[in-house]
């Protein structure tokens, strides 16, 4: 899944290619009935109400809350779009053919954009530049909905995310604060809680923890101040170090451009597992645990239990 590094640069791409342009049409094939009455694109009556809405309208500019996309609107609407498992949005010029799986085909200079994770396109905004906005998602687990800007913050799908980790009010102070509110959480889990801190998942928690020297499995109130030092100040060093390399591409996700990100190149510990660590002075194997559904890597000799 996007986490906070991929999402910012989804952002950052939108930032610099389509805002200011008017959306002159949608099209999706994201239908499904288990959606029937939800603020949903997968719903059709929805849909309509959502095409009428946007169509005609400029995209002021985009931001980032959590692991969603915001692009607002001219008419006080922002779209949001929650990437789930394996979205992510193009930019380029496109064209619908009658095929009837993966209809849409690059039709564009950029030859990044007709990379095989890029053809799974369910959305499409048409810009007044000639130009289009695709969502590419292989698993059509994405989420898009509409909501008034004005209310965004309030609304269902961001009132309860916690703190963004790279603005300057997040100090480590806070993060204890954070953190006390699960104190029988294992901080890997608890890292990764949305309503905790925004933007962290299974990838960025591994490596934070491995820069931290803290174990997955260490339960939050027995973690030290220093430990928290550890991990407010790693935090902020590697999802910007993520936003630096233009996000991770282990899995499906790609820029704007269709060009897969490099943070993979950079791991230390997310899917190491039988290789040496390389923490200067350790001699451990990086190991791989199940923790609530979710895999954790780890150097079980650098990163010690705290229960």
């Amino acid at each position: 899944m996007p986490e906070l590094p991929e999402v910012q640069t989804t952002v950052d791409g939108i930032e610099k290619y389509a805002k200011g342009l008017r959306i002159d049409d949608v099209w999706t094939d994201y239908f499904s009935l288990q959606y029937e009455g939800k603020s949903h694109i997968k719903n059709k009556l929805f849909f309509a109400s959502f095409k009428k809405d946007v169509v005609g309208a400029k995209i002021l500019g985009a931001e980032r809350r959590a692991k969603n996309v915001l692009i607002h609107l001219s008419n006080d609407k922002t779209i949001l779009i929650h990437m789930k498992m394996t979205g992510h949005v193009l930019y380029g010029r496109y064209i619908k053919t009658s095929a009837q799986k993966d209809p849409w085909k690059s039709d564009d200079d950029n030859i990044a954009l007709r990379d095989s994770f890029n053809r799974f396109i369910h959305l499409v905004l048409s810009l007044s530049n000639g130009k289009h906005l695709a969502l590419s998602d292989m698993r059509k687990f994405a989420k898009v909905t509409l909501i008034e800007t004005p209310t965004l913050f309030e609304s269902a799908d961001l009132r309860s995310i916690g703190p963004e980790p790279l603005t300057s009010s997040f100090t480590a102070k806070v993060l204890g604060e954070r953190l006390a509110t699960k104190p029988s959480g294992k901080i890997k889990t608890v890292l990764m809680d949305q309503r905790v801190v925004a933007g962290i998942g299974n990838i960025y928690s591994d490596e934070i923890l491995w820069a931290s020297n803290i174990h997955p499995l260490s339960i939050t109130k027995m973690l030290s101040k220093k430990d928290i030092d550890l991990i407010w100040k790693q935090t902020k060093l590697i999802l910007r170090k993520g936003i630096d390399f233009g996000g991770d591409s282990m899995s499906d996700y790609r820029n704007l451009d269709g060009k897969p990100g490099e943070f993979q190149l950079q791991h230390e510990a997310y899917r190491r597992t039988g290789k040496l660590c390389r923490k200067k002075g350790c001699s451990g194997i990086i190991h791989r645990l199940k923790i609530g559904g979710r895999s954790a890597h780890f150097c079980p000799v650098h990163q010690k239990v705290t229960n």
